[in-house]
């Protein structure tokens, strides 16, 4: 079991060009954000790194401002500055909901909008010591050859739980990475893979660098299911958001914590004005229920968790509604 952390250089750029070039001098080297959750990684023998680049001097990725064409956050915003920021609004409460749902304060003062999107899968099997795993023959996550959730797959099964990816999403947020080969920005839900072993659709040395809102007259919530009422990481968490159309309402939804990558419900109907909103919200919940697909990653069962989902979902749903 390891009990401290192993003996790593740190280095400190204080551009994300410097940054870039340290990776390209040190390439097995990892970046650090906040460290809230690579940290503890480490700890466990979960993420073995000798060279950690600390992205905590960087002032560009700490920028949060809004212009002409949207709202921009930098990846190495706080969630404790996301979930008060004032360029945020009233409507896009999702994203606000979610920053301050994550973990207890201590650890949102330092966590990071960057950290948080690129936060490692977890399961049952993954996130325990080193010998607890190694007596279990590892796993296809991380030096074994099978997927104990699922033996007779060939992939990976642990779940995204990071909280502002759906919050996000449903906002039609973009994010924005730097790399060695230049500059991208994709909508964010690109950026994820259904891949419990390797989720982020980042190329070797890429950082990301934040995240794009449009302007947009939809307004949002988020609910999450867990164990305890704070600190724990979601079982499923749901984000919601509505806009309205000539009396109509359009719904986007996105979930967390169900699937190796945060998940946007496809082919969500409109609720059309006179629409009976029982019947809607109950064909809602059956699309939930087929949208999300929760694994034995928890000691909490599947079943469960997809009801419960779907659930909180049609709740939220209704909450904006009225």
């Amino acid at each position: 079991m390891t009990e401290v952390l192993p003996d790593f250089t740190l280095l400190r750029p204080d551009s994300i060009a410097a940054a870039i070039a340290a990776f390209e001098a040190h390439p097995d080297a990892r970046y650090l954000a906040g460290g809230s959750d690579l940290l503890v990684n480490i700890r466990h023998g979960l993420s073995p790194a000798k060279t950690l680049i600390d992205l905590g001097a960087i002032d560009a990725l700490k920028v949060l401002d809004e212009d002409d064409e949207g709202i921009h956050i930098g990846a190495g915003v706080s969630l404790a500055k996301l979930a008060d920021a004032p360029q945020l609004g009233v409507r896009a409460g999702a994203i606000r909901e979610a920053a301050r749902s994550i973990a207890g304060p201590t650890h949102r003062n330092v966590a990071t909008l960057g950290g948080n999107l690129c936060l490692d899968t977890r399961c049952l099997y993954y996130n325990q010591s080193d010998w607890w795993r190694q007596s279990n023959g590892f796993c296809l996550k991380y030096r074994g050859d099978i997927c104990h959730v699922a033996p007779r797959g060939n992939r990976c099964r642990a779940a995204f739980s990071g909280d502002l990816a759906p919050a996000l999403i449903v906002h039609r947020a973009e994010v924005a990475l730097a790399g060695p080969k230049g500059s991208r920005r994709l909508p964010l839900e690109e950026f994820y893979i259904e891949d419990g072993a390797a989720p982020l659709a980042l190329e070797a040395g890429e950082i990301v660098t934040g995240v794009h809102l449009a302007r947009s007259n939809a307004r949002s919530t988020y609910g999450k299911i867990r164990i305890r009422g704070a600190m724990d990481f979601p079982l499923a968490g749901v984000a919601v958001a509505c806009e309205d159309q000539n009396g109509a309402h359009l719904f986007r939804l996105a979930f967390t914590g169900t699937n190796s990558c945060p998940v946007l419900a496809r082919g969500v109907p409109v609720l059309e004005a006179g629409q009976t909103p029982d019947a809607y919200f109950a064909a809602l919940e059956k699309l939930v229920q087929k949208t999300v697909s929760p694994q034995r990653t928890t000691t909490t069962q599947p079943h469960y968790r997809r009801l419960s989902v779907a659930a909180v979902a049609s709740r939220l749903a209704r909450r904006l509604l009225a």
